[in-house]
């Protein structure tokens, strides 16, 4: 029996396929740094083999899966190819194993993993699914009959996939390393679009998914009167949000959710017109929309004396602006604190002004110094520079963060993609 060596296999959609794999009970183990990861917890729990990296880990017989931000100059991609083993990159696997399966992917720049997440533990609730979820979460079902599954237009790597279904959520300009502008990005989604072989379902109030053309039915969410789903009569509240959906102006049911903000409704709806369209009974949709729980690192809440800590991926003026609404919806009362660590010199430079006008919406801002990689060159390019932009921001260290104890009867929301939450954990061990 083959045995699947992941290099790499901490990744958030590496340990998601490892698992998807191990569930399916094919032999799975896989190597990476020795350094803690979220994503390991659920691989330990599976029992799946973790190894450090070293060649000695390759041997004759297995069938390498290499992550992406591994080159082939790794000493195990090495040792592979000097074995004759096969070596198939992430996406380039994702993509062959999907057609076995009705396949549903999800992308857009922002909203992918909240959005791929509900959508796998609703269709659960009516057929057999297999998922793989950005957040490192993935689960294998023997008798799948669907396959619900991130894909990421970074570097183009959802262009190895021809999905059945696509979920559009909206086309922003982000990762500016690699992207040139917004018709680049653009043109990468359009590019997918082309690939799908069933239908689309995009957000139609995305004036950028609006020009999307594909061989098959797009199908348009949203807010807007001109929306094939259209979320209605919207009650928001301190406990959750409740809309009536339309379909082609006609009233099909009223669904609640248990989270806030319009970017939460905006995920619900692609779920329940992919649903609809599946034909799954509205009441099963109702049930497991009210039950979701989230996924990890997207609005991730512990309240801690008078204080409400939030963990978020947030790493995106959007995103930022998104999850600070939705906190002002849960928690009206309290004082809205922002603590933001920048990931990437090349982003925070992109967007500099447009991460301050949207940290200026919390009441307080303290940044963390930019999460930057090696291969980048930032100039002269620091923090300041982004302090300088919002009145009375604040730099916080990690051996500092006692300071935010001032802050009571606050949500302190911790938002980020490097390694925000050292600056997390140092705190929650102050206020222990």
């Amino acid at each position: 029996m083959t045995i699947y060596h992941f290099v790499g296999i901490k990744g958030t959609g590496m340990s998601a396929l490892a698992q998807v794999l191990h569930d399916k009970n094919y032999q799975v183990q896989g190597s990476d740094y020795e350094k803690t990861f979220f994503t390991q917890l659920a691989l330990e729990e599976s029992g799946i083999k973790i190894l450090p990296f070293q060649k000695e880990n390759i041997k004759p017989g297995m069938t390498i899966i290499a992550g992406n931000a591994f080159p082939d100059s790794h000493e195990e991609i090495q040792e592979a190819m000097e074995l004759d083993l096969p070596i198939v990159r992430y996406h380039r696997f994702l993509g062959d194993f999907l057609t076995n399966f009705t396949s549903i992917a999800i992308t857009g720049a922002h909203g992918k993993t909240s959005t791929t997440g509900l959508l796998a533990y609703v269709m659960k609730g009516a057929r057999p699914t297999s998922f793989l979820i950005g957040d490192g979460t993935g689960s294998g079902d023997e008798n799948a009959e669907y396959f619900v599954f991130e894909a990421c237009e970074y570097r183009r790597h959802f262009l190895s996939y021809s999905p059945d279904y696509a979920i559009m959520t909206n086309i922003d300009f982000d990762h500016p390393d690699y992207f040139a502008n917004i018709e680049d990005v653009f043109a990468a989604f359009q590019e997918l679009a082309w690939q799908v072989k069933k239908g689309i379902f995009a957000c139609g109030d995305d004036e950028q998914l609006q020009r999307i053309q594909a061989k098959g039915p797009v199908v348009f969410y949203g807010f807007g009167e001109e929306n094939d789903f259209q979320a209605r009569n919207i009650i928001k509240t301190t406990t959750g949000t409740t809309f009536d959906v339309f379909v082609r102006n006609t009233f099909y049911e009223t669904f609640s959710i248990p989270t806030f903000g319009n970017h939460n409704i905006l995920n619900a709806l692609a779920v329940i017109s992919i649903c609809h369209y599946e034909e799954i009974p509205s009441d099963i949709i109702q049930e497991r929309l009210q039950t979701f729980k989230g996924v990890k690192r997207r609005f991730s809440e512990k309240k801690i004396d008078t204080q409400v800590i939030i963990d978020d991926y947030a790493h995106h003026p959007t995103e930022i602006k998104v999850t600070i609404d939705a906190a002002r919806q849960k928690y009206p009362d309290y004082e809205i604190i922002a603590v933001f660590q920048p990931h990437t010199f090349t982003r925070t430079q992109t967007f500099l002004d447009d991460f301050a006008v949207s940290l200026n919406l919390a009441d307080k801002v303290y940044l963390c110094e930019i999460f930057g990689s090696a291969r980048e060159n930032h100039g002269k390019l620091s923090i300041e520079d982004l302090q300088a932009k919002i009145p009375g921001a604040e730099i916080l260290a990690e051996d500092k963060t006692s300071i935010l104890k001032s802050h009571e009867h606050s949500v302190i929301i911790f938002m980020g993609a490097g390694d925000i939450q050292k600056f997390q954990e140092a705190y929650e061990k102050q206020l222990r």
